[in-house]
C-alpha cells in the first residue's frame, strides 16, 4: 500500500505549504495529495478551499486575486498553528512540480482539480499542459469531486492516470469507474467497505482513499488491499504501512 501525505504533512505543517510537502517527504511516503486552483490571472495555485481565509491572514476567494497578490497572505494556518511557522506562500503548481520533480525520480503527486463548486474554466488543460511540460505524466494522477471534469482529463491526456472523488458511496463502483475508463476510485474512508473494494479488484480499478489518520484504520485498508492511504499524518502511514 502506497501512503500519500493529504495536503502534505498537514496534520503537523501547514497545509498545502511547500513546508508541509518537504515534511511529507521526509517521512519515506510515497507521494502527496493537494489541490489546485486558479488565480485571476489564470495561474493554477495550490490551495483547498476556494477562498484563502481558513489557512491565510487574508480574506476573499482565490479568483478574485491575482498571483502577485495571493503570495502577500501568510498561508502559515495561523488560527491552527498559531506563531509556530514563518510566513509561508501560497504555492503555485508550478513551483511544486519544479520541486518533486528535483527532489525524487518516483514520488507521486495526487492532484486535486478544486472544480466542483465554483469552474475554473481551461482548468485541466493547464495543469495537463504543465504536467507534460515536467515530463511527470507517469508520476500523477488527476482527481476531482466533479467527475465529468475527470472523464474530460482522460480524453484530453489518457497516458496521465485520473480518479473520481466520491464524497459518500456508491453500489458496485468498480463498474461505475471503469465504464468512464478512470483509473481509480477514490472514497471516503467513512464510507468505505471491503465490498467496495472488491468490486474496484474485480474491474481493474485501484482504490485510493481518504483521510486515514489511525493506525488502525490504515492498517485495515491495506489489509483491504487498496493502493493507497491519504492521510493527514503520513509518518504514521510508513509505519503502518512497514508493519
Amino acid at each position: 500500500m502506497k501512503v500519500l501525505g493529504h495536503r502534505g504533512y498537514s496534520g503537523e505543517y501547514p497545509e498545502n505549504t511547500m513546508l508541509a510537502f518537504q515534511k511529507a517527504f521526509e517521512t519515506g511516503c510515497d507521494g502527496v495529495e493537494l489541490d489546485v486552483q486558479l488565480s485571476k490571472d489564470g495561474i493554477p495555485v495550490i490551495m483547498h478551499d476556494e477562498a484563502v481565509d481558513r489557512t491565510s491572514d487574508g480574506k476573499g476567494l482565490i479568483k478574485d486575486y491575482t498571483y502577485r497578490e495571493l503570495c502577500r497572505f501568510n498561508c502559515s494556518y495561523p488560527d491552527k498553528f498559531k506563531d509556530a511557522f514563518d510566513f509561508q506562500k501560497i504555492p503555485s503548481l508550478e513551483e511544486y512540480l519544479a520541486w518533486m520533480k528535483q527532489v525524487s525520480h518516483t514520488f507521486v503527486t495526487n492532484i486535486e482539480l478544486k472544480n466542483s463548486i465554483y469552474y475554473y474554466g481551461g482548468l485541466e488543460k493547464k495543469v495537463i499542459d504543465m504536467v507534460r511540460s515536467f515530463g511527470l505524466e507517469d508520476r500523477i494522477i488527476l482527481s476531482s469531486f466533479n467527475n465529468a471534469s475527470i472523464v474530460n482529463c482522460k480524453l484530453m491526456a489518457p497516458e496521465i492516470q485520473t480518479g473520481f472523488l466520491i464524497e459518500t458511496c456508491i453500489g458496485n463502483p468498480g463498474v461505475y469507474v471503469r465504464e468512464q475508463m478512470v483509473d481509480f476510485y477514490h472514497p471516503n474512508l467513512k464510507y468505505l467497505t471491503q465490498e467496495h473494494v472488491t468490486s474496484c479488484m474485480e474491474n481493474g480499478i485501484g482504490v485510493n482513499v481518504w483521510t486515514v489518520n489511525e493506525e488502525e484504520d490504515l492498517r485495515k485498508v491495506e489489509a483491504w488491499g487498496v493502493q493507497a492511504a491519504i492521510t493527514n499524518f503520513p509518518d504514521r502511514g510508513v509505519k503502518a504501512a512497514k508493519g
